[in-house]
């Protein structure tokens, strides 16, 4: 019931007025975004690479109207790239790609294209890109691009949700040589016709899903904070024989570091997702949705006044 009250205020303008002009609300999405600009993505891929972290970074914003904005968003992740690049960032760190910011909703080509040009950049700055997966509407599209991406750029990523009921099917189409699959749990509300809606039936598909991919010949990358589910990623790892080059853990900025040290002081690569940008909003109410628990953390800091 939380999580369907946080998802609708996520949705609401005036929820997001309140939230925006709070008193220390830049200080709780701190907590999770690591700032506005090109700069500040940097300046915290250069920390975290050099604490043994991977990372993915993801510029905040989605659901664009024009085909300006589309290519506004394209620009930025060139330059993005082509910083890393310099900064000597790469491989390490790589992009997280939303096709609604590319204009996905405008046009499909258009996503395409926009996205082909970041999987270009990508190359050239040695690294890779992952498409991030939205609301259930949208997955039959982003699956398609995929597939023409990964016809030059094989190395493209993609997330799938487990808590859509076709989720496990798709691991098993893309179960294969060269493949990189993000798992997660899903962040939207979604209909109980195409999603599962209790958590303990999301686990138990976040599990099925994780043995088709770690028993295939793709790399699967676990992005999950429950700790039953980071436990049985180690066994499963163990099980198929699955060192730290052939399957990663990833885990959101500000959602159990100490967990994240943990996983990098065992070898494991750990690859932390990074969002910058303007465009906090949506993001944080997602994030809370997932972890209602957060909710307190950040209606202590909204309560606060020093």
């Amino acid at each position: 019931m939380l999580r369907s009250v946080i998802l609708a205020a996520s949705r609401s303008s005036r929820v997001e007025r309140f939230v925006a002009t709070a008193p220390y609300t830049s200080d709780v999405v701190h907590r999770f975004v690591v700032g506005g600009g090109t700069d500040d993505a940097l300046r915290a891929t250069r920390a975290l690479v050099a604490d043994g972290f991977a990372v993915t970074l993801d510029h905040l914003g989605e659901d664009v109207v024009t085909a300006e904005q589309a290519h506004a968003v394209r620009d930025e992740y060139r330059r993005l790239l082509a910083g890393l690049s310099d900064a000597g960032l790469t491989p390490p760190a790589e992009v997280s790609v939303k096709l609604s910011a590319l204009g996905q909703k405008v046009d499909e080509r258009l996503a395409y294209d926009n996205a082909l040009a970041v999987c270009q950049a990508a190359d050239a700055a040695g690294t890779t890109v992952t498409l991030d997966m939205e609301d259930h509407t949208t997955t039959d599209s982003t699956l398609d691009v995929l597939t023409e991406l990964r016809r030059d750029h094989p190395s493209t990523g993609v997330a799938l949700q487990a808590y859509l009921r076709r989720t496990e099917s798709d691991c098993r189409e893309l179960a294969r040589a060269g493949a990189r699959v993000r798992l997660c749990k899903g962040a939207y509300r979604e209909p109980e016709s195409v999603a599962h809606q209790s958590s303990r039936d999301v686990d138990r598909s976040y599990v099925r899903c994780m043995n088709v991919l770690m028993a295939g010949d793709g790399y699967p990358m676990l992005a999950t904070h429950d700790p039953r589910l980071i436990a049985i990623g180690e066994d499963r790892a163990r099980w198929f024989d699955r060192g730290p080059d052939r399957f990663e853990f990833q885990m959101l900025y500000g959602i159990r570091p100490q967990e994240q040290e943990r996983l990098v002081a065992e070898g494991y690569t750990m690859r932390t997702y990074v969002p910058y940008g303007d465009d906090w909003y949506g993001y944080l109410m997602r994030r809370l949705a997932e972890r209602p628990a957060n909710l307190i953390f950040f209606g202590r800091a909204l309560a606060s006044r020093g």
